[in-house]
Order: structure tokens, then C-alpha cells, then sequence
């Protein structure tokens, strides 16, 4: 003989909570998601690492390929995609490369999701 479940309530204010005004909007998400995503390789919160570690806070990038243990033009993309996304600055002095973390770009994330 089959076992009949008692019926729940269809009142949808019962079971569901509203979403908080202070969520984000798709807009305000957008570029905390592009934030996280070039966070999402190990190599490039490595690099961010290794700058963020270094003397003065900056870091060439001739000084940032053995530690990783990548090429150059390897360390030269992901550096591009930290860049890019708002992560680093890069400043040409003669035929290298510096960069420095852009630290209120990571707590601007962080601080995001915990609104």
C-alpha cells in the first residue's frame, strides 16, 4: 500500500525569503565577476603574490618568470589578464615591465560580496 506525503502549503511568502536590497545588480556584478575569473588561475594569484611580496611593492617582470616557472610570454599574458582587469598596473621603464597589485580593486571585490 503506497505511503501518501502530508501537502505543504503553496504560499510562496511561507518558504521564500526576498532578495536583500543591498544585492547587487547585474551591472554592479559584471566587473566583480571579471575580477574573480582572472583571479580563477593559480599562476596569476601567484604572480599577485609575488608582486604584492616584493620590495616597494613592485615587481619586474624579468623578476617574475623563475619564481612561477613559466615563460615570459607566458607571465606576459597573465600579467596582461590582471591588467585588464583592473588587478595590476603596468608601467614601461626601457625595454621592461613593472607592476604593482591594485590592492583596492581586491577589496572592492571582497568587500562586495560580503554586503
Amino acid at each position: 500500500m503506497p505511503t501518501f506525503l502530508p501537502l505543504l502549503s503553496n504560499d510562496a511568502d511561507a518558504c521564500c525569503s526576498t532578495a536583500s536590497a543591498s544585492a547587487l545588480t547585474v551591472e554592479e556584478a559584471d566587473p566583480i565577476a571579471r575580477t574573480f575569473k582572472a583571479l580563477g588561475d593559480p599562476a596569476r594569484v601567484r604572480l599577485l603574490s609575488l608582486i604584492a611580496a616584493s620590495e616597494g611593492g613592485e615587481a619586474c617582470i624579468c623578476d617574475l618568470t623563475e619564481p612561477v616557472g613559466l615563460s615570459q610570454p607566458t607571465v606576459s599574458h597573465h600579467m596582461k589578464v590582471l591588467v585588464d582587469a583592473g588587478l595590476a598596473t603596468r608601467e614601461q621603464r626601457g625595454k621592461w615591465a613593472y607592476y604593482r597589485v591594485v590592492t583596492e580593486a581586491l577589496d572592492s571585490a571582497v568587500s562586495a560580496l560580503r554586503a
